[in-house]
């Protein structure tokens, strides 16, 4: 019997779907892929992030987009070697469509098509001057009108919002609007980034003293300019800020500090919204023809509604609010939450000397640094992934790979193994009544992120105080009411407090629009993150891809971006794309646009 390679395989299965495609036999292409097939697509085929799954659903994509995608020339990716194990073989290539370049991943089970992922790269004509295209910087020659740099940008500057209009603007000025203002900058976008605080950064500097990132410096990299090599496996919070203030200004960024927006409106007609913003002590009105809300994953701060707030003489923060442990030192503190911010809070406290409590009110999971960094993302995100000629570039593209529906079943085996490495630690933390869970369906911390955007804490030294009882735990009771000087549970227990903390997370992103535009183009929109997996916090329906993020909404010219520095740097690539392609005046029809969901 002949021995056929991966690669041979991945170039039979890859010529197969360029011909089916190109001949706009839609049979013939759904019949390329198993039953149970799941083919992502990141905007090419549907200006959309979109997961098809079932021969049904591939073949009505096809019949809507097909014709005017006009894919072709599948080649297989020679620098990237194919693969095969346990019966799957797979590989990577790039494609062209009628008006970009593509880049994708296939997955072949029995010869047909298991998962298929296609990205876009680059629109042609509009491809960024990078490499051979990179700009020359000097101007050789003479020209008596010549302005040097210097001088552009500050014309720009000083232009941009006033006489001329952007085509853009971001609301938020974190990680997310900066990582997105980066991509748009090298695809010639005018934008404007506005942002409440002072300097870029300032949303890490204004945390408590003691936030880190938990996420390793691999995974965090921004586009462009990707953090030194000696740079810090986990970033402290204000060293973060610094490299976004200079990321800024390296990248040549309009970026808006110490503006408020206060409005904005869309008007059909013209297709175009009014932003009003305060800059300077003035009004400043915008007219863009794209808004992106790029304030985090997340909404307002959620505080919840006790009885006797109202009497209670100590202080009460959110956490987003607290500034740190310093004055609390000798202080009873009673925190509310057990989650990343709670840990962080209750440690950085006991060690600055409060008597700090924990107050848990439903499970929590709990994985250990050092066996995430190893175990969960030491393949793709390590040292160890870059020694073995793993890139950024390719970490990303294999994580968005594996389709939402079925990630879960890649999750769980890492996460049994981290369970079995760290029985110890686990039976000790439930030994202190710590309440545990490693997600509904064991699949642990990176799907409790994506579907619901909390219920973790990411362990680098907190759980050893709640083991040991020097941060106290209350877990298992919610809370009665507050006296003047306590937190009263609804057992009877009374937690003296002078500060109660409230580690209790945020609301939906859509929360943020409500304010700013209405609530009617808020419920419009729907609620913003989660997969519709119809476990805690994200019911269904099923939904495939986060829900809102980086693609369009039922708001005409209304985007939604942010999560984590991985995705802020992933996902805002498809999104400045969307938005360099209606700049550019392409043709666009947006395929499986998302109805609005309204559940929290």
């Amino acid at each position: 019997m002949l021995d056929i390679s991966p690669r041979t395989k991945i170039d039979t299965a890859l010529a197969k779907l360029e011909r089916a495609l190109a001949s706009g036999d839609i049979e013939a292409t759904v019949n390329l892929f198993q039953a149970d097939c799941y083919w992502r697509d990141l905007v090419t085929f549907t200006w959309n992030l979109k997961t098809l799954e079932g021969h049904e659903q591939v073949r009505d994509m096809l019949g809507s987009q097909l014709a005017a995608t006009r894919p072709s020339t599948f080649v297989q990716d020679t620098r990237e070697a194919a693969s095969e194990a346990g019966g799957v073989t797979e590989g990577w290539f790039e494609f062209e469509t009628g008006v970009a370049r593509g880049y994708g991943h296939i997955r072949l089970k029995d010869g047909l098509i298991w998962t298929l992922l296609t990205t876009m790269t680059e629109l042609k004509g509009h491809e960024e001057p990078k490499g051979f295209r990179r700009p020359m910087g000097a101007e050789h020659g003479h020209d008596r009108n010549r302005k040097t740099w210097k001088e552009k940008r500050e014309t720009e500057a000083a232009e941009l919002g006033y006489t001329t209009q952007p085509y853009v603007v971001i609301i938020g000025g974190g990680q997310g609007g900066i990582a997105l203002g980066a991509r748009l900058r090298q695809l010639g976008v005018p934008t404007i980034i506005i942002e409440k605080n002072e300097r870029p950064g300032d949303s890490w500097r204004k945390r408590y003293k003691s936030l880190c990132l938990h996420d390793p410096v691999w995974y965090d990299h921004l586009p462009y300019i990707p953090f030194p090599e000696n740079w810090p496996v986990f970033t402290p919070k204000d060293k973060v800020g610094d490299w976004l203030e200079m990321y800024t200004r390296v990248m040549e960024l309009n970026y808006w500090g110490s503006t408020t927006a206060k409005s904005a409106q869309y008007d059909e007609t013209t297709g175009e919204w009014t932003v009003v913003v305060e800059r300077d002590g003035k009004e400043v009105v915008l007219k863009p023809k794209q808004l992106v809300m790029a304030t985090g994953m997340s909404g307002k701060a959620n505080v919840p509604k006790f009885e006797g707030q109202d009497i209670f003489k100590g202080e009460q923060q959110h956490s987003s609010q607290h500034p740190g442990p310093d004055a609390y030192a000798g202080k009873k503190v009673v925190v509310i939450g057990s989650n990343n911010s709670a840990h962080d809070i209750c440690a950085a406290l006991w060690e600055a000397g409060a008597d700090v409590t924990m107050l848990q009110r439903s499970s929590t999971h709990i994985v250990k640094s050092d066996s995430l960094m190893d175990i969960g993302l030491g393949d793709l995100y390590s040292e160890r992934a870059v020694q073995g000629g793993m890139t950024t570039r390719k970490a990303d593209l294999i994580f968005a790979s594996l389709p939402y529906r079925i990630m879960h079943e890649f999750q769980i085996p890492i996460y049994n193994k981290i369970r079995e490495q760290d029985a110890e630690f686990y039976r000790a933390l439930e030994k202190a009544g710590f309440m545990l869970d490693f997600g509904d369906d064991d699949s642990g911390l990176f799907m409790k992120y994506l579907r619901r955007g909390s219920g973790y804490y990411i362990d680098v030294g907190a759980c050893d105080l709640v083991i040991d009882g020097s941060i106290k735990l209350k877990s298992g009771v919610d809370i009665s009411h507050l006296t003047e000087n306590a937190v009263v549970l609804k057992d009877g227990t009374e937690l003296p407090a002078d500060l109660i903390v409230y580690a209790t997370g945020y609301g939906s992103m859509n929360g943020w629009a409500a304010d700013l535009i209405s609530r009617e183009v808020a419920d419009k929109v729907g609620k913003c993150w989660g997969l519709g997996s119809d476990t805690t916090k994200d019911p269904g329906p099923w939904e495939g891809e986060q829900r809102n993020m980086w693609k369009p909404t039922q708001q005409e010219a209304l985007w939604f971006h942010g999560g984590n520095l991985h995705q802020s740097r992933h996902y805002s690539q498809y999104l400045a794309l969307q938005l360099k392609a209606r700049q550019a005046g392409i043709e666009i029809a947006v395929y499986g646009l998302s109805k609005p969901h309204h559940l929290s």
